[in-house]
């Protein structure tokens, strides 16, 4: 995969994708991240990347043909590939698991952080453009959000994942919330590892696991029950959680 992302503050976005897994995946060649400086696609001698906006009102508005330009490079560089184009922004899809799972499976990516008050509404004609955003909350750039797009999206490349990090067992992946984690030491300032996880019984331990997931769904997103593709196990599990809760 080629993920190309465009900004106007690259030295926001190169730290973090040298670093840990990321740096480590595309050290290995899993996938080519290109950062690019928008600055770099104007035309005049102060490189100037926004305007104030037609028809009036506070703040600055991000130019049409800096991002334009930016686009249209990073697609003829990679011409053999397909490619996805994506723009943070405020007012934008949610950016959701299955988000990063079916971005994961494209072969380019371009990545366009927004900034100020927008981008020129333009970029979106001219291009076939997805807007996302990671929450209902603002921020002072993309580049943030760019970054969790970008990683939630790379871990889901087959080789990104150790065996000890199995993408699959994540929150949000099977639908609900993960179940609790526990690690050495078993006793800490008398709290102890609860005794299933310890017994081997691999069936009970799985029952326990599920259980939670299903109590922490519950407890923090219980909107997400309403998608879930659950068992009839679940929906009892389910329904005895709600009776505890109620008593």
């Amino acid at each position: 995969m080629v993920i190309d992302i465009l900004t106007i503050f690259p030295e926001m976005v190169s730290p973090a994708l040298s670093e840990s897994l990321l740096g480590k995946a595309v050290e290995e060649e899993l996938l080519s991240i290109n950062i690019h400086d928008l600055r770099d696609f104007t035309d005049d001698k102060h490189s100037t990347v926004d305007d104030a906006p037609f028809g009036g009102g506070p703040g600055m508005v991000m130019k049409v043909e800096p991002v334009y330009r930016g686009i249209k490079s990073c697609i003829e560089r990679h011409s053999d590939l397909s490619h996805r184009i994506i723009v943070t922004s405020a007012s934008g899809k949610r950016f959701e698991q299955r988000t990063a799972e079916e971005l994961s499976l494209e072969k380019h990516l371009i990545v366009v952080c927004g900034r100020y008050k927008g981008i020129d509404e333009r970029v979106m004609s001219l291009f076939d453009v997805e807007e996302f955003s990671i929450g209902d909350y603002v921020l002072t750039g993309g580049e943030f959000a760019a970054l969790v797009m970008v990683e939630a999206t790379a871990r889901l490349l087959p080789g990104y994942m150790s065996k000890f990090e199995a993408a699959e067992t994540d929150s949000f992946t099977s639908g609900l919330l993960g179940h609790p984690e526990y690690t050495r030491p078993q006793e800490f300032n008398g709290l102890e590892v609860p005794e299933v996880l310890v017994s081997g019984h691999h069936e009970n331990i799985r029952k326990f696991r599920r259980t939670k997931s299903l109590e922490k769904t519950l407890k923090n997103r219980p909107e997400m029950l309403d998608t879930a593709d659950l068992t009839n196990e679940d929906r009892q599990i389910i329904s005895d959680l709600s009776t505890r809760v109620s008593e």
